[in-house]
């Protein structure tokens, strides 16, 4: 608690109790001007006062103490460099500033320009019929990203959990399957059986919570097999920590509950198979080489990705990463996300973005360098990811995971060796939507941009029919 800094939430709620830092330090039994260094972070918290603040105000510690301004600052740094606003964009010294002396304005401010963004994409979607729900209905899918964005992608507990659990299945890597098999026997009652395709129909794995029994498809190859099983055994032995963290967040809506109940399940299941000093250690001396990770972890490319995301303990932080999947059609089925990239939520993704290209090449890592509108570079790496085949009508079902991080980032990663070692490299410009996408004169453009007006000229033709 020795560093621990709330100068902008300590002034927050003296305001909300209309209160002078003398009143307050009264309440306290503190001095004014230590209350006064508090909320200018030029004195750190001691338990003694935070146990104080506590009892006088009723407030959680853990949200008083909850560090967001790494999250909060980044969020910050994207939106400014909308291409909304004009002229240069503050540097990181005022967003820090304004983030420790007007919170809540900040906050404000970041609610308008997601107001912004979310109207756009309304408008780009009036009219489509899978938007009957209403315009101010967010999916499932939206709100579960927000919720593990703001919880940076990391859960503490769920990691603990997984830990412990991994600790008692013991074993090697190669056995994890059967120890995991006689774990939910042993513990729980739960048996396994894996069941012909022609039982399961198009289902991979059910599990019968009331006979104690898991059903894995024939179809699921060893490596997903062990993984369903890991779920299962997060769903019985984290129920208590999973409740808690879904009802920590009070604005998660009911509708998410279910989908955010397996996503934190599939975490624990990840963090079982790739425990997190092991997989951050062989990620850093390998320069997050994929390959060796689904190798020494037997687990699957897809998986590797994801669990990259999450690798964001405090003390022990890896290369912060967004991770994305997409169909053929520019679909975009699941996101995760610990970087300032905006991610698409919905299908027509930038065509000049390499992820589309990845089908071409089934099972090749392709590379990129890109930019977004707001002048933030990424680099990016894309490849194919093969869903189970339960008959010959499904197969090539392909789809393509991404995996992204900061261009700051370029050093610590070996696939973007030859851009940090180019001094001129190749970045694609790319947008998030052509409805959104300001981008002018890109020979990709399929859709005017609903914000803007292009310039046309009936005497001249551009690179595209939108603008010349």
């Amino acid at each position: 608690m020795s560093k621990t800094l709330i100068g902008p939430q300590l002034r927050q709620l003296r305001r909300a109790y209309n209160q002078t830092q003398a009143e307050m330090a009264r309440q306290l039994g503190v001095s004014a001007s230590y209350i006064n260094l508090l909320e200018n972070n030029q004195r750190s918290l001691s338990v003694k006062v935070l146990m104080e603040l506590t009892d006088a105000y009723g407030v959680d510690w853990r949200k008083l103490v909850n560090d967001n301004e790494a999250i909060l600052l980044a969020d910050l740094r994207a939106t400014v460099r909308d291409p909304i606003f004009a002229g240069a964009a503050p540097d990181l010294q005022e967003l820090r500033a304004a983030l420790d002396h007007a919170p809540q304005l900040v906050e404000q401010f970041l609610k308008l320009h997601q107001s912004h963004r979310f109207l756009l994409d309304t408008l780009h979607h009036v009219g489509d019929p899978e938007s009957r729900s209403g315009v101010l209905a967010a999916s499932p899918e939206s709100v579960i990203h927000d919720f593990f964005r703001q919880n940076e992608n990391h859960f503490a507990t769920l990691e603990r959990a997984a830990e412990a659990a991994r600790d008692r299945l013991g074993g090697r890597q190669d056995d994890l399957y059967a120890m995991l098999k006689s774990q939910l026997q042993r513990a729980h009652g739960i048996d396994v059986d894996v069941v012909a395709i022609d039982e399961m129909t198009d289902t991979l794995r059910i599990f019968e919570a009331e006979n104690g029994r898991v059903m894995l498809s024939e179809a699921l190859d060893p490596i997903n097999r062990t993984f369903q099983l890991a779920h299962v055994l997060g769903l019985v032995s984290c129920a208590t920590q999973i409740d808690a963290l879904i009802a920590t967040d009070g604005s998660l809506p009911e509708i998410a509950h279910a989908r955010c109940r397996v996503e934190l399940a599939n975490y624990f299941a990840a963090a079982v198979l790739m425990p997190y000093g092991p997989f951050l250690n062989l990620a850093e001396t390998t320069d997050y080489d994929i390959d060796r990770l689904t190798a020494t972890f037997t687990a699957s490319f897809e998986m590797v990705c994801q669990r990259l995301t999450t690798l964001q303990r405090r003390g022990a932080q890896g290369v912060p990463f967004f991770f994305l999947r997409i169909d053929r059609a520019g679909n975009v089925s699941k996101r995760f996300n610990a970087t300032p990239f905006t991610l698409a939520e919905q299908g027509g993704s930038c065509p000049v973005w390499n992820i589309h290209s990845a089908f071409a090449s089934p099972g090749t890592i392709v590379p990129q360098l890109v930019e977004l509108p707001d002048a933030g570079q990424f680099f990016t790496i894309s490849r194919t990811t093969d869903r189970p085949a339960i008959s010959r009508h499904t197969q090539d079902r392909r789809l393509v995971v991404a995996l992204g991080c900061e261009r700051a980032q370029l050093q610590r990663v070996g696939y973007a060796r030859r851009f940090h070692m180019a001094e001129n490299a190749d970045v694609a410009e790319i947008g998030i939507n052509c409805h959104i996408c300001p981008r002018q004169a890109c020979a990709q453009r399929a859709h005017e941009p609903l914000h803007r007006k292009l310039p046309i000229d009936a005497n001249r033709r551009g690179s595209t029919r939108y603008e010349s």
